[in-house]
């Protein structure tokens, strides 16, 4: 996912290495440290406690902890709030571990189902209903995708990868409270090199009242639609106090 709004972030002033994480001040005022006694190591973070209150519409979801980009990777932490996402999107052409750093997060992993021959993508049949419904041109627009897998992870879980063919998209939630995560990405993002981000929304499909539950069962054919990134949904940087990293 790209990290909007970075450039108060200057190359030369963005700190790397061993993670050592946000002391109390630079937490927000509606979230705070919980103290769960001494932590050592690159996971020495303070991990932020939940609350009740609504995010202010003025404050971002997710924030992001650049820490170190070549041309060939990047390196950075994102901190999600309580009850918030980061909407499925894709990595083109990338290569992606995500390691949990501390909460717990559901990843939903999917991929969109290519054409094999230079044929276009399986056509939309045109009884497929929607709920709700789309409009002529998005019809057009839809094209058939697989939702592989859907998990929590937590600091205890091993690290959740990504492919240029294989969990390409996926979506990740906040589940319980506030979570972050490490994300490495190799290639970086470079829409100038091809490697934009771009959001999806997975549709319903209306379904009989009597047909049986396999919504569930995965890996289960998807159709997917290419959106905006939503109103609600955006990043923001946050300062990375840990020490600088030279190449």
């Amino acid at each position: 996912m790209p990290r909007d709004n970075m450039a108060s972030l200057d190359p030369a002033d963005r700190p790397c290495s061993m993670l050592s994480w946000p002391s109390p001040e630079n937490l927000s005022k509606d979230e705070e440290p919980v103290d769960r006694g001494p932590r050592r190591g690159p996971r020495n973070i303070a991990p932020r406690k939940a609350t009740l209150q609504p995010l202010p519409p003025s404050l971002p979801p997710v924030t992001y902890m650049h820490i170190y980009e070549t041309d060939g990777f990047s390196l950075g932490v994102f901190l999600l709030k309580s009850g918030t996402s980061i909407p499925l999107h894709d990595h083109p052409g990338m290569h992606g571990m995500l390691k949990v750093l501390y909460g717990k997060v559901r990843i939903s992993c999917m991929d969109k189902l290519e054409a094999s021959g230079g044929q276009r993508p399986r056509a939309l049949p045109p009884e497929q209903q929607f709920e709700p419904p789309l409009q002529a041109r998005e019809r057009d627009a839809v094209r058939p995708g697989v939702l592989r897998s859907r998990a929590e992870y937590t600091e205890a879980s091993g690290p959740c990868l990504l492919t240029p063919h294989r969990d390409n998209l996926h979506q990740i939630d906040a589940v319980d409270g506030p979570a972050a995560f490490l994300d490495i990405l190799a290639p970086p993002y470079d829409p100038d090199d091809g490697r934009d981000c771009h959001y999806y929304r997975v549709l319903e499909p209306v379904r009989p009242k009597e047909a049986p539950g396999s919504a569930c069962d995965l890996p289960r054919e998807v159709w997917l639609l290419e959106t905006p990134q939503a109103d609600d949904f955006w990043c923001e940087g946050e300062p990375y106090p840990g020490p600088k990293v030279f190449p």
